[in-house]
C-alpha cells in the first residue's frame, strides 16, 4: 500500500510536471522558510491557470474555428428534419475516444457548419487540437505543392489534430489528384483520429463530386466504416434570417418616414 503524500512532496511533485527546474534545484532552500508551503502552493496554482489559459488560446488560434454561432442559440423548430438529441450527444465528445467520424448532410443554410463549428470549439475547451477547414481550401492547397516533401508535411499538418473538420464537401467538384488526396488523408486518420465532414451531398452522389476518379468507393467506404451520419433537412436558415432582417430595416424605415403625431393642445 502506497504511503500518503505529504503536502511538500505534492508540491514537489506539481513543480516537477510544470517543469519549474529552477525552483526544484533551490527546493530545499525554499521550504525550509517558514510558512513557504503556502506561498509555493499559490505561485504553483497561479503558473498552472495561467499555462492552461495560453494552452487554450493557442489551440482556438491554430483550430481556426471563426465566428459562429452557439448552438444554443439554434432554432430547433426551423428545421423539417433535425435528430436534436444526436446532435447534443455529439457535444459530450464521446465518439473521439474510439475515433468515430461525423457526417452531417444535408442542403445549403440548414445549420450543417455551425454544427460542426461547435463540436469543434467543445474539442478545444476539452483539452484537444481541432482544425477546421473547407474542402476547397485544403485539397487546392494540397494540390498546389510541387515537391513531395512539402506535400507530406502539408498532409502531416491535417492529419496531426485529434478532430478535423472538413466542411463544404459536395459544392464543387474536384479532380482525380484532389480525390486522391482527400483519400491519403483519411486513411492517415482512419480508424486514429475522428474527422467531421460536412456535405450536401448524399453519398451516392460523391461520384459527381469525383467524377473521374476511381478511389471514391474506396474513400466513402473508409469515412463510413466507423460513422455517424446526421441528416438536417429544410430551407435555409440563412435565407429565413435575412427575410427576418430586411422587413425590420422596411418597418424602421417607414416608422421614421411616419408624420410626427400632433402634440395635445396643438390641435
Amino acid at each position: 500500500m502506497n504511503e500518503p503524500q505529504t503536502p511538500q512532496t505534492e508540491l514537489r511533485g506539481h513543480a516537477s510536471d510544470l517543469r519549474l527546474h529552477g525552483l526544484l534545484a533551490h527546493w530545499g532552500e525554499v521550504m525550509a522558510q517558514p510558512d513557504q508551503a503556502r506561498w509555493v502552493a499559490q505561485m504553483l496554482g497561479w503558473e498552472a491557470a495561467e499555462r492552461s489559459r495560453r494552452s487554450l488560446e493557442r489551440r482556438l488560434r491554430e483550430a481556426h474555428i471563426g465566428r459562429f454561432k452557439p448552438l444554443a442559440d439554434f432554432d430547433w423548430a426551423w428545421p423539417r428534419q433535425c435528430d436534436r438529441g444526436a446532435l447534443e450527444e455529439l457535444m459530450t465528445l464521446d465518439f473521439l475516444k474510439d475515433a468515430t467520424n461525423i457526417v452531417l448532410v444535408g442542403p445549403n443554410g440548414v445549420g450543417k457548419t455551425m454544427c460542426a463549428c461547435n463540436i469543434a470549439y467543445q474539442a478545444v475547451l476539452a483539452g484537444h487540437t481541432a482544425l477546421f477547414t473547407t474542402a476547397g481550401q485544403m485539397l487546392g492547397e494540397l494540390a498546389a505543392l510541387d515537391s513531395d516533401s512539402a506535400l507530406r508535411r502539408k498532409l502531416r499538418h491535417y492529419a496531426a489534430p485529434d478532430l478535423l473538420v472538413i466542411d463544404e464537401v459536395g459544392y464543387l467538384s474536384y479532380s482525380n489528384r484532389h480525390a486522391d488526396l482527400l483519400f491519403e488523408l483519411v486513411s492517415r486518420r482512419y480508424q486514429q483520429k475522428s474527422t467531421v465532414v460536412t456535405t450536401n451531398r448524399a453519398f451516392a452522389d460523391w461520384g459527381e463530386v469525383f467524377p473521374t476518379a476511381a478511389c471514391v468507393v474506396s474513400l466513402i467506404d473508409r469515412l463510413m466504416h466507423r460513422a455517424e451520419v446526421v441528416r438536417i433537412d429544410g430551407n435555409s436558415y440563412r435565407a429565413k434570417e435575412a427575410e427576418e432582417r430586411q422587413a425590420q430595416r422596411r418597418a424602421e424605415r417607414s416608422a421614421k418616414a411616419a408624420p410626427p403625431r400632433p402634440r395635445k393642445g396643438d390641435q
